[in-house]
């Protein structure tokens, strides 16, 4: 079942890109697909083996869990449904009816390089957090504690920073400048998530008010 919700996911996703183009002749949308998959096999081979738990937890479709907090619930329910305009509005934009012209094959390419180093950081994040839930609670029932190694030693949310890079990053591999706009939309929303989630972590996590003063930023060194 968790193979076969892979390969689900991974079609979906090429569809997403591919239906709004009108074509599967699209070299750009191939190598996001591309990228991902590798992303995708490393981490459930690796999670498979080291982490089931947090497989089970990162494989959840909808980020929508009981324990959640409620204003979690709402800006993911409004995440969710902007991020899948994400993924479509390219195909639509640049391929199918054309409504800007792509962006510069420099740009493309230089987007698509990116996403090297950010899906390699996320594989480090995910091998130092166990408890990196898709949704902000405290998971007592598997020992729920701060995480101060590895990334998370320069910043409290490096999955968040990680997750605002691509949000970029991926309508510029595709070359869409309307798509930009979602993604300017969605890092608002991370950014809100991550002050409620800090603030939550503060008041509920034993130990995070003494690792937040070791660690200062929540997402950006010298920043915020």
């Amino acid at each position: 079942m968790i193979w076969l919700s892979f390969v689900v996911r991974m079609t979906l996703f090429a569809v997403g890109l591919m239906w709004p183009a009108g074509t599967w002749l699209w070299w750009e949308a191939w190598v996001l697909v591309g990228l991902w998959t590798v992303y995708g096999l490393v981490m459930m081979i690796y999670l498979l083996r080291n982490d089931p738990a947090l497989l089970l937890e990162r494989l959840k479709l909808i980020p929508l869990q009981k324990e959640q907090k409620v204003w979690d619930k709402v800006l993911m329910l409004l995440f969710f449904i902007a991020s899948i305009g994400l993924y479509l509005l390219p195909g639509f934009d640049v391929m199918r009816y054309e409504w800007s012209d792509p962006l510069p094959l420099w740009i493309r390419v230089t987007a698509m390089l990116v996403h090297v180093p950010c899906l390699i950081l996320l594989v480090w994040i995910m091998r130092e957090n166990t408890y990196l839930s898709q949704v902000v609670k405290i998971d007592k029932k598997r020992g729920h504690k701060v995480i101060t190694t590895g990334p998370y030693a320069l910043v409290r949310h490096p999955m968040y920073t990680v997750a605002i890079i691509l949000l970029f990053a991926v309508p510029l591999a595709l070359g869409s400048r309307f798509a930009l706009i979602i993604s300017l939309f969605l890092t608002v929303l991370l950014i809100i998530r991550t002050y409620l989630e800090d603030r939550t972590l503060h008041a509920e996590l034993d130990g995070y008010p003494e690792y937040a003063k070791q660690t200062t930023y929540r997402l950006i060194p010298g920043i915020w």
